[in-house]
């Protein structure tokens, strides 16, 4: 124990070997610090390693579960090189490593990075799960077909992932009039996040029996998490956001998720460990057995 306290290892919640060991851990941690599409603050690149720096001090015993979660094993891949030939060769990439991990059985967990890499991860759910759907969580509906002369930027991203599977929007309060028209036009609605406390029956029943959650933390109120790369006023609490994973953990069978958008540099060292708390809250709805 003394050894382990003078060099922590980076790894998600710094775990010893028996529960990091990759082919006996149930859930693969898959960091990736790519920002190359990110219009306004970068740095969301720093993201994931922040996230799992912060997870060293997490307290390990959730007294929600009544368990200690990481006792499925987590095991931290190291951070995946981004392609330097474009966004859509990014996503390709991220495609091809999440596709390997799904048919090893793993419960994938993708730190962004910016939100653009999960269609990569959506695409090789979809091709495991045929009934899959995506519950977005994001201040932002990402509906655009294309922006900045891509259709593979972030602002982008959930308007490739509805070519792929249904998905259900939570937390949006903010969007253009091309999306505006976009959801009219599709007869999507949105839950809004001024209508969230009477709204979580409906999140649920919107989602397929099988689920992969992607979660921009700039759904959250920027009064608990500023350190992202587009703000906006307004945004969920810290028990809002739990209750909603809750309820949807409950109901139905959550695949894999990812977090994105910890722009670090952007706000105070919380943020990295209400990112790192939030995943490791997640790991332990999605992977919890009565």
């Amino acid at each position: 124990m003394e050894k382990d306290f003078f060099y922590p290892r980076r790894n998600f919640a710094s775990l010893p070997p028996q529960y990091a060991d990759f082919e006996t851990s149930k859930v693969v941690i898959l960091p990736i610090p790519y920002d190359s599409t990110t219009d306004w603050r970068s740095g969301s690149r720093d993201g994931p390693m922040a996230i799992i720096d912060a997870s060293q001090y997490l307290e390990l015993y959730d007294h929600e579960l009544d368990r200690e979660s990481y006792l499925v094993g987590i095991h931290s891949l190291p951070e995946l090189k981004p392609s330097m030939r474009g966004p859509e060769q990014t996503v390709e990439r991220v495609y091809k490593v999440a596709r390997d991990l799904i048919r090893k059985k793993k419960f994938v967990v993708m730190l962004g990075g910016e939100h653009s890499l999960t269609l990569g991860m959506v695409r090789a759910f979809r091709e495991r799960f045929d009934r899959l759907s995506v519950l977005q969580l994001d201040a932002h509906a990402d509906l655009r077909d294309e922006y900045e002369d891509s259709k593979y930027s972030h602002a982008c991203v959930m308007r490739r992932v509805i070519e792929c599977c249904p998905i259900a929007q939570v937390g949006i309060h903010s969007l253009s009039l091309e999306e505006h028209e976009f959801l009219a036009q599709h007869q999507m609605h949105p839950f809004f996040a001024q209508g969230l406390p009477l709204e979580e029956k409906a999140i649920v029943a919107a989602l397929s029996e099988e689920v992969y959650i992607t979660i921009d933390l700039d759904v959250l109120d920027p009064s608990i998490m500023s350190a992202v790369s587009t703000p906006e006023p307004g945004g969920l609490s810290w028990y809002e956001i739990l209750r909603i994973l809750r309820h949807v953990a409950q109901e139905k069978r959550i695949v894999g998720f990812d977090l994105v958008e910890l722009c670090p540099r952007e706000g105070p060292s919380s943020c990295a460990f209400l990112a790192a708390k939030l995943a490791y809250k997640l790991i332990g709805f999605s992977t919890f057995s009565p």
